[in-house]
């Protein structure tokens, strides 16, 4: 096979590579972004044209009182308000205290040397492990002895720090320069202003994710809530959008735009904070190699 014989071979599995590729990144986009776009259009449809062959994507009758309803509830009590702010201030507050709490502890094993550290880090990755199950029985009856249920402490106690925090900080500030950390020390800076001023500051990719990840997560934890939340006041979104969707008379348009309204925060925060997250992401992934 001659040179130009064999550039033409590679050039056309080049070709084929970034076609392939391309069609792949296309697929996936696909699988994500339908749904989302089916839940969006069919939030503003009256119930009958949801389930109708072939599906009409743009709604031929727009329905935006499937929004009212949503937020009102079948019952008219408004109910959906208060859950939304219950899950913005318990997602927030675990999503914060995840982000310091893990900070901390990550920057103890990462840059401070004793006796055991290897064997703290091992252990508290081990917790990774156990599924909340085999916890939550344990936490439940705690929480009833405190007298914590129907309160948002009780719904926020248990999730303040995670495992999987303490290693995404830990990770992250293994890279963190030894020189930077011993300068501010001959300059006299105490190891609490070393910590805010010099390592939390410029943790803002891993601690952007994390916080992403922990707020998320949060957002969508619907077993927790169910156990300690057994008014309708404490309750958070994923436990209403259950009652709703379990109540005779709830339409699949409202239940569509409580779908959406639940969607709303989670992408603004993610949007807001994409720079920081993907920045974190490439960070996390070059610690775990």
């Amino acid at each position: 096979m001659t040179e130009t014989a064999s550039k033409r071979v590679a050039k056309t599995l080049g070709t084929l590579g970034r076609a392939s590729g391309a069609a792949v990144l296309a697929i996936s986009c696909a699988l994500i972004v339908v749904p989302l776009v089916f839940m969006l259009s069919a939030s503003f449809m009256p119930a009958l044209d949801i389930v109708k062959i072939p599906y009409r994507w743009i709604p031929e009758t727009w329905k935006p009182a499937n929004y009212v309803r949503a937020l009102a509830g079948n019952d008219g009590a408004w109910m959906y308000l208060r859950n939304i702010l219950n899950s913005v201030v318990v997602s927030g507050a675990i999503a914060a205290s995840t982000v310091m709490l893990s900070s901390l502890v990550g920057y103890g094993l990462a840059k401070f040397r004793f006796k055991g550290r290897d064997a703290v880090f091992m252990a508290m990755m081990g917790t990774m492990m156990i599924p909340f199950e085999t916890v939550m029985i344990p936490l439940y009856l705690i929480i009833i002895k405190l007298g914590l249920q129907n309160s948002y402490a009780g719904l926020i106690l248990p999730f303040m720090m995670n495992a999987f925090g303490v290693f995404v900080m830990r990770q992250y500030l293994v890279t963190f320069p030894d020189e930077i950390l011993d300068a501010a020390r001959i300059d006299g800076c105490s190891e609490p202003r070393i910590y805010w001023d010099i390592v939390f500051r410029n943790s803002g990719p891993a601690a952007a994710t994390l916080a992403v990840l922990a707020f998320r997560q949060q957002w969508d934890n619907l077993l927790w809530p169910l156990l300690v939340a057994q008014e309708e006041r404490m309750k958070t979104i994923p436990a209403y959008i259950v009652k709703f969707a379990a109540e005779k008379h709830a339409d699949e348009g409202a239940m569509m735009a409580v779908a959406a309204i639940a969607s709303i925060p989670v992408f603004v925060l993610f949007f807001s904070l994409s720079k920081y997250f993907l920045g974190g992401s490439a960070v996390y992934q070059a610690g775990k190699e």
